[in-house]
């Protein structure tokens, strides 16, 4: 099978290095599926792959999520069969492509009614926001978090479920525009680039008692002072480095600042069990069938274009989902 475009990487590096060319494809074998995508997903994690931050064998073609329809499947596959509509938003690596083979433990039937404009560029994310809404610690209706970048793609899926459950979320945000956009998918109060005035305009907002949870995609830039805008036992979730990795923290700091915890999670760890993956999945597909979460996709790209999805994502120029078209 010859009719296949798709991103590789020869060499880590910036958004320059990812070329489109050609790829064949073999016959799925054992339990491994043959989609033709429709979409496909990209997210932060990819330019960790790309640039070797997160580092990956080479050649590489990104992507971690997709949707698309069957072509063929292997001899071994026993839950899918040519035809069906699926998605994946847990990897694995590949999704840069104008078809793929997988493997069908990480595929997912997409339910009849959903479109792909409604779960396009938000599967890896929604996924993202079910472990730290449901997985990571139980928040109950009325507390207050903090959530950096909350017009980002996961910040937004973030907000809104976090409304729909009762949890107030104060976002921050990089310009004005961003803070329109956070206040209309859930944010109770946004807080545009604070930096130095982070914690007490955080403290400011809570009557002084800080945040349960800190959720950071950001890294560097927002890493020490969220630490002091949580609350006696609050955690500090580090999920992300859009800013670069933050800095290295002497564990002894954690107890006078009120006990507090922290964590460094992984989505591979929160999807690692086929259970777990579809109770994520489902849970997602469940809040968008209901309108409590609306995808926006704010980026489209063609293919051969992903060098330029990296170059935005990276320089903070883009809101909401992003994908590529095949």
């Amino acid at each position: 099978m010859s009719d296949n475009r798709a991103i590789v990487i020869h060499e880590n590096g910036g958004p320059e290095v990812m070329h489109c060319q050609s790829v064949d494809l073999v016959d799925p074998s054992g339990t491994q599926v043959l989609i033709r995508q429709s979409a496909i997903g990209v997210n932060f994690i990819d330019c960790y792959h790309r640039s070797g931050l997160y580092p990956v064998p080479l050649p590489l073609t990104p992507g971690m999520e997709g949707i698309g329809v069957i072509e063929a499947v292997g001899p071994d596959v026993t839950a899918f069969s040519p035809g069906q509509r699926v998605c994946y938003g847990n990897g694995p690596l590949g999704g840069y492509a104008s078809a793929r083979l997988i493997p069908e433990a990480n595929l997912v039937a997409v339910p009849d009614g959903l479109t792909d404009e409604q779960l396009s560029g938000s599967i890896l994310r929604g996924l993202t926001a079910w472990y730290l809404i449901a997985r990571l610690r139980s928040i109950s209706a009325g507390e207050t978090v903090l959530f950096h970048a909350a017009a980002g793609g996961v910040g937004m899926i973030f907000c809104q479920w976090a409304r729909a459950l009762g949890i107030k979320v104060i976002g921050t945000v990089g310009s004005a525009a961003k803070a329109s956009l956070a206040k209309a998918n859930g944010c109770e109060h946004v807080l545009v680039s604070p930096g130095d005035e982070l914690t007490r305009a955080v403290r400011d907002l809570t009557a002084g008692k800080g945040v349960s949870v800190v959720y950071d995609g950001v890294g560097k830039d927002t890493f020490a002072a969220s630490l002091d805008c949580l609350a006696p036992f609050g955690l500090m979730a580090s999920f992300g480095n859009a800013s670069g990795p933050p800095p290295a923290i002497d564990a002894g700091s954690l107890g006078p600042k009120g006990s507090l915890f922290l964590t460094r999670p992984t989505l591979m760890h929160y999807t690692a069990a086929r259970v777990d993956l579809i109770a994520g999945m489902e849970a997602y597909f469940a809040v968008v069938r209901q309108g409590l979460v609306r995808n926006a996709i704010g980026q489209r790209y063609k293919l051969a274009d992903a060098s330029l999805s990296h170059q935005d994502l990276e320089g903070r120029k883009t809101t909401g989902a992003t994908m590529l078209v095949p």
